[in-house]
């Protein structure tokens, strides 16, 4: 343990923070009839009060300090080993010692509190001008049992302040980094807007097939990193407290957005099959953007992890109330013990290729759910495959 000024202070409150130690100072001096009793910090220079029951009027307070080397608790220190004295004027090894004259006392008793890890905190004292037959090996054994108890909660507050302290960090760390995204994310909207202006000029004033074709591809690659950018920001805004903002409108023919979504996909996939089925057959209040978020996520994560030559299959149908959209693709299934990982923030499989994304897109998707009130369930499996259900309220109840 370290020995300063400052070490000294923490180790003095840590006591202080014990509920039990003042009860235990009481029993010490009921049971052996003595006067004073403390829990000490003792150093090769210093012995330090950390909790006192003082019946006798010695004036010691906790945070009050002694010269080490004036108290007997200097040698309990030394030797690892309790010091034991009936009656110092008597006895035949401290009747000229020094200590007992100067606090004029003639009982006294030592106990070293040793933490876990072997090293040395204090002692467990007590004594009183009186004589006091505390050498009975009860009495002892009280003290060493009183010891190791204050020497259990000092480790028990120990990592407990070690938890908090590190959980301080984390959230601070966590807080910091969530901004930085959230900053990152609205700085690269600029030159992102100019990327893809360019993208859309290129396409439209190419001379020949081949920069035109370069410019429909920028394209994509413009609308890929937007929606990278719509998850980062997202995920900040509700890891910092906005949570996901929605405005709620009647939707009646929600089916025409969801089939949007769709077609865009079709386009920046050409070589993949999507099949969908959409049967809507009444209003819907959602937030319409964040429901073609919800679906666009979901197949993009079907086209990410399905087999290439598979269709993904989309469907959507109103049952009991609840609007059921449903995403479906062929592949490797999910392992079980990952099934409850999919929907964590920076998740990604072990072996999900380099650039497949952040990792939010499923957290997005369930983030939306819960805000219309509404839930996402997945199944996985070799024979059936992968399904991800949203099942969102055809009317939620709305914020405020």
């Amino acid at each position: 343990m370290t020995d300063s000024e400052e070490a000294i202070a923490r180790d003095v409150a840590a006591v202080g923070r014990i509920g039990a130690v003042p009860a235990l100072l009481r029993v010490v001096c009921q049971i052996t009839g003595m006067g004073f009793a403390a829990v000490a910090r003792v150093t090769e220079s210093t012995w330090t009060a950390c909790a006192v029951q003082d019946d006798i009027e010695f004036g010691i307070m906790p945070g009050d300090q002694l010269g080490a080397q004036t108290t007997l608790c200097i040698e309990s220190r030394a030797a690892r080993q309790p010091v034991v004295i009936d009656h110092a004027s008597q006895d035949p090894v401290y009747c000229s010692h020094p200590t007992p004259r100067m606090y004029k006392i003639e009982s006294y008793i030592s106990v070293p509190i040793m933490l876990k890890d072997g090293s040395y905190f204090g002692n467990l004292c007590a004594f009183d001008p009186r004589p006091a037959r505390v050498s009975d090996p009860k009495i002892v054994d009280m003290f060493i049992l009183f010891a190791e108890l204050i020497s259990l909660q000092l480790e028990s507050e120990t990592r407990q302040l070690a938890a908090e302290s590190a959980l301080r960090n984390e959230r601070a760390t966590a807080e910091l980094r969530e901004q930085f995204i959230a900053v990152l994310g609205h700085d690269l909207r600029n030159p992102l807007m100019a990327v893809s202006a360019t993208a859309e000029l290129l396409e439209i004033t190419a001379p020949n097939a081949e920069l035109a074709a370069l410019g429909l591809r920028l394209q994509g690659v413009a609308r890929r990193m937007s929606r990278l950018i719509d998850d980062v920001m997202d995920f900040a805004r509700g890891r910092l407290g906005a949570g996901m903002g929605l405005t709620l409108t009647r939707e009646d023919n929600l089916a025409s957005a969801l089939r949007d979504v769709v077609a865009e996909l079709r386009d920046a996939n050409p070589g993949r099959t999507i099949i969908d089925s959409f049967r809507i057959d009444a209003p819907v209040d959602c937030d319409r953007g964040r429901v073609q978020q919800l679906l666009s996520n979901l197949v993009g994560n079907a086209l990410a992890h399905g087999a290439q030559g598979r269709a993904v299959r989309v469907e959507a149908r109103i049952e009991d109330g609840i609007l059921v959209l449903s995403v479906a693709n062929e592949g490797r299934p999910i392992e079980p013990q990952n099934l409850d990982k999919v929907f964590q923030p920076y998740w990604r499989p072990s072996d999900s290729k380099p650039g497949g994304g952040l990792g939010l897109g499923l957290y997005i998707c369930c983030e939306i759910a819960k805000a219309h009130g509404g839930r996402i369930t997945v199944n996985s499996s070799a024979q059936e495959g992968t399904r991800f259900a949203a099942h969102l309220p055809v009317a939620p109840a709305r914020p405020g």
